[in-house]
Protein backbone atom coordinates (compact mmCIF):
# COMPACT_ATOMS: atom_id res chain seq x y z
CA UNK A 1 0.00 0.00 0.00
CA UNK A 2 1.19 3.35 -0.73
CA UNK A 3 1.05 6.81 0.74
CA UNK A 4 -2.25 7.36 -1.19
CA UNK A 5 -3.94 4.65 -0.56
CA UNK A 6 -3.27 5.13 3.21
CA UNK A 7 -4.30 8.71 3.35
CA UNK A 8 -7.41 7.83 1.54
CA UNK A 9 -8.37 4.88 3.83
CA UNK A 10 -6.99 7.07 6.82
CA UNK A 11 -10.00 9.67 5.94
CA UNK A 12 -12.73 6.95 5.03
CA UNK A 13 -12.05 5.77 8.32
CA UNK A 14 -12.22 9.30 9.91
CA UNK A 15 -15.42 9.71 8.48
CA UNK A 16 -16.35 5.81 9.41
CA UNK A 17 -15.24 5.52 12.55
CA UNK A 18 -14.18 1.54 11.29
CA UNK A 19 -10.62 1.23 11.78
CA UNK A 20 -9.91 -2.00 9.87
CA UNK A 21 -11.83 -0.38 7.00
CA UNK A 22 -8.60 -0.57 4.95
CA UNK A 23 -9.05 -4.80 5.36
CA UNK A 24 -12.06 -4.78 3.58
CA UNK A 25 -11.14 -2.99 0.52
CA UNK A 26 -13.47 -4.56 -1.94
CA UNK A 27 -16.65 -4.40 0.07
CA UNK A 28 -19.27 -2.30 -1.08
CA UNK A 29 -19.47 0.02 1.85
CA UNK A 30 -23.27 1.36 1.40
CA UNK A 31 -24.16 -2.32 1.38
CA UNK A 32 -22.26 -2.71 4.49
CA UNK A 33 -24.02 0.59 5.93
CA UNK A 34 -20.94 1.38 6.67
CA UNK A 35 -21.17 4.69 4.49
CA UNK A 36 -24.30 6.56 3.95
CA UNK A 37 -25.37 9.16 1.36
CA UNK A 38 -24.45 12.04 3.88
CA UNK A 39 -21.01 10.22 4.82
CA UNK A 40 -20.03 10.11 1.24
CA UNK A 41 -20.74 13.78 0.57
CA UNK A 42 -18.13 14.43 3.69
CA UNK A 43 -15.79 12.18 2.59
CA UNK A 44 -16.07 14.02 -1.06
CA UNK A 45 -15.71 17.57 1.15
CA UNK A 46 -12.77 15.98 2.66
CA UNK A 47 -11.31 14.40 -0.27
CA UNK A 48 -11.27 18.01 -1.78
CA UNK A 49 -9.54 19.34 0.99
CA UNK A 50 -6.65 17.01 1.31
CA UNK A 51 -5.93 16.33 -2.25
CA UNK A 52 -7.55 19.47 -4.01
CA UNK A 53 -9.29 16.61 -6.41
CA UNK A 54 -13.19 17.81 -6.51
CA UNK A 55 -15.47 14.83 -7.26
CA UNK A 56 -19.09 16.31 -7.70
CA UNK A 57 -21.49 13.87 -5.96
CA UNK A 58 -23.82 14.28 -9.29
CA UNK A 59 -20.63 13.29 -11.01
CA UNK A 60 -20.57 9.82 -10.45
CA UNK A 61 -23.12 6.17 -10.04
CA UNK A 62 -22.89 5.41 -6.13
CA UNK A 63 -21.87 1.82 -7.99
CA UNK A 64 -18.43 3.82 -9.15
CA UNK A 65 -17.06 5.06 -5.69
CA UNK A 66 -18.91 1.91 -3.60
CA UNK A 67 -15.23 0.66 -2.48
CA UNK A 68 -12.46 1.27 -0.84
CA UNK A 69 -10.81 0.49 -3.64
CA UNK A 70 -12.95 2.75 -6.12
CA UNK A 71 -12.67 5.67 -3.77
CA UNK A 72 -8.87 5.49 -4.60
CA UNK A 73 -9.01 4.55 -8.37
CA UNK A 74 -10.93 7.89 -8.65
CA UNK A 75 -9.00 10.10 -6.84
CA UNK A 76 -6.17 8.81 -8.71
CA UNK A 77 -7.54 9.40 -12.11
CA UNK A 78 -7.70 13.05 -11.11
CA UNK A 79 -4.28 13.97 -9.64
Amino acid sequence: MNDLDQRIIDLIIDITEEPEIGDYRDDDLFEEEVLDSLGAIELLVSIKEEFGVSIAPTELERSEMNTVNKIIARVQERL
